[in-house]
């Protein structure tokens, strides 16, 4: 009788979905994000391999660091904070843009992770502030919105990493990639926030002293992060020729340094960029 039951109430289900059995169900271990509605969800697995190594190499590269971190989102702030990566490099964290401003002339850390939005004041404007008091402080920058005047905005303002809020947990690595580039002293621009930055460019400013074609060239690769020995090696030059073509470049820019350098190329569209 109870297999009778059972059997007639599967029956039953499956007339009332119209049939449709059940799809089976990818476990974590197979997937790290699905699509539903288009919309994409993320699924965090602490047991798989990349996230272990990423936190690794977070470690690694945070180590002989000191860490500011800056967010509206108390959550995320605590969150941020409490990762044991940063934990142990951290020097401070805040929700506001004074309070940021205050820990920075206090401690003077090596690294600012910031958001665009805080509770009071600007996260963008607190990179500038910050880069203003330490011109050596490396800068990263979440941004909610992906507009281009925002990520020029952010650029301008000194981030040596911009990075769109809605990247984080999408598998490209940007917070990690974003590390490794700034402390090889590159700049961090991934492509999304590059397209956005070239959708609409300022107008291009009459160089008394042009840039040459290598000059150029050499300006692309330090906008896609790369350090001199990777651009020596990209094209088979020596890193001191290489040194001496960024410092040429930033002279007739007119700029303090090569992340400055990056940014007024990218946007008054001096280089083309693979976007």
């Amino acid at each position: 009788m109870r297999d009778a039951n059972e059997l007639n109430l599967r029956n039953h289900q499956m007339r009332c979905s119209g049939c449709v059995k059940p799809k089976k169900l990818h476990s974590s271990h197979e997937l790290t994000s699905i699509h539903l509605n288009n919309v994409q969800r993320v699924l965090i697995n602490p047991n798989e391999l990349p996230l272990k190594q990423a936190a690794d190499r977070c470690q690694a590269l945070l180590s002989s660091k000191k860490v500011l971190v800056c967010s509206k989102n108390r959550l995320t702030l605590t969150a941020l904070c409490l990762c044991t990566p940063i934990l142990r490099s951290l020097i401070g964290g805040t929700t506001t843009e004074e309070e940021g401003l205050s820990l920075q002339i206090k401690f003077n850390p090596d690294l600012l992770i910031t958001s665009e939005d805080l509770e009071k004041g600007y996260g963008i404007r607190l990179v500038e502030r910050v880069k203003k008091q330490n011109p050596k402080i490396t800068a990263l920058i979440f941004l909610g919105r992906e507009t281009t005047e925002v990520v020029h905005e952010a650029m301008d303002a000194g981030a040596d990493g911009v990075m769109f809020v809605s990247s984080v947990g999408s598998g490209h690595g940007d917070f990690i990639n974003a590390l490794t580039t700034t402390n090889n002293g590159g700049v961090y621009y991934p492509k999304s926030v590059r397209a956005a930055a070239t959708a609409r460019v300022k107008q291009p400013p009459k160089l008394i002293d042009p840039l040459s074609e290598r000059e150029r060239e050499v300006l692309s690769c330090i906008i896609q992060g790369m350090k001199n020995s990777e651009i020596a090696e990209s094209l088979f030059l020596s890193s001191e020729t290489i040194k001496s073509h960024v410092s040429t470049t930033i002279q007739k820019l007119g700029v303090r340094d090569r992340t400055q350098a990056a940014v007024f190329a990218l946007t008054h569209g001096l280089v083309e960029v693979d976007i």
